[in-house]
């Protein structure tokens, strides 16, 4: 089975010797519409965020929170759909070299069908997938010809994780690692698990990949606090909460403010 090493894992490497953490931003694609979800990739990118994870929109998720629920249901009551954020991400590229990374179900990957979803996506320029509801036990046609591309299939771990379950996900997992910093769904937290610094170490004898950290990081000092002991620290409903309300003061205003909390997370880290 070929590997090939790709944009995330460049980056990572870019970012550690420059002693930098990577900051991990995510957006629901058509919330709240397709033109504005571009616009809003251009103006994360350029405020700091070093990868961008784009959520599928789907009508039961498994791991998000009310609020990225809801983002998902705008988008979907607009058509959008698994292969026009595909199209999306094609178009991007003539523009940008951020590594993009999409978070879906795996309905829609399975609609799609494996082996022409992870083209597609290749083909476009996306660079890997999170898949929260498809365990590592039943990936294996998915990794072959993910590994086989070029896309990087991301796995997540959880405080709950025992030892074995973490040797299966980092012997499986491309890209990085996501760790799911609360023993729940996506959402705002006011206040961060103390074990996270220690389960990262636990995690780190087991793999050399980066180790990210998502689900309840939203406000920059948290992003920070993170830092200090992860690779990269992934930021979601603080900012779709952002662009739930700023759009009733108009577009334009919307991605003002969705970049300045970016510019704000980045400079925390």
């Amino acid at each position: 089975m070929i590997y090939i090493m790709g944009r995330i894992e460049d980056r990572f490497h870019e970012l550690k010797k420059s002693n930098e953490k990577a900051l991990i931003t995510f957006i629901s694609a058509g919330d709240p519409d397709i033109d504005t979800t571009e616009s809003l990739i251009y103006e994360i990118e350029r405020k700091g965020a070093d990868i961008i994870e784009i959520g599928v929109p789907f009508s039961d998720p498994l791991a998000d929170g009310p609020t990225i629920q809801k983002s998902y249901l705008r988008a979907l009551k607009k058509g959008i759909s698994l292969k026009k954020i595909v199209n999306i991400v094609r178009k991007l590229r003539h523009k940008t070299d951020v590594p993009i990374v999409l978070m879906s179900s795996y309905n829609p990957v399975f609609r799609y069908g494996e082996n022409k979803f992870v083209k597609d996506a290749v083909r476009a320029g996306i660079d890997g997938v999170i898949i929260p509801d498809l365990p590592p036990e039943e990936t294996d046609s998915l990794l072959k010809v993910s590994d086989e591309n070029g896309l990087d299939i991301i796995f997540l771990l959880a405080p709950t994780s025992d030892e074995s379950r973490i040797r299966l996900i980092c012997e499986k997992s491309r890209g990085f690692i996501y760790y799911i910093s609360v023993t729940g769904i996506t959402g705002e937290r006011k206040s961060l698990s103390k074990d996270i610094g220690d389960m990262i170490k636990k995690i780190r004898r087991f793999t050399s990949l980066p180790v990210a950290v998502g689900f309840g990081v939203s406000t920059p000092a948290q992003a920070g606090e993170i830092a200090s002991y992860a690779d990269g620290i992934i930021v979601g409903s603080a900012i779709i909460k952002i662009i739930e309300t700023g759009g009733r003061n108009g577009r334009n205003i919307l991605i003002r403010k969705v970049g300045n909390f970016v510019g704000e997370l980045k400079k925390a880290i």
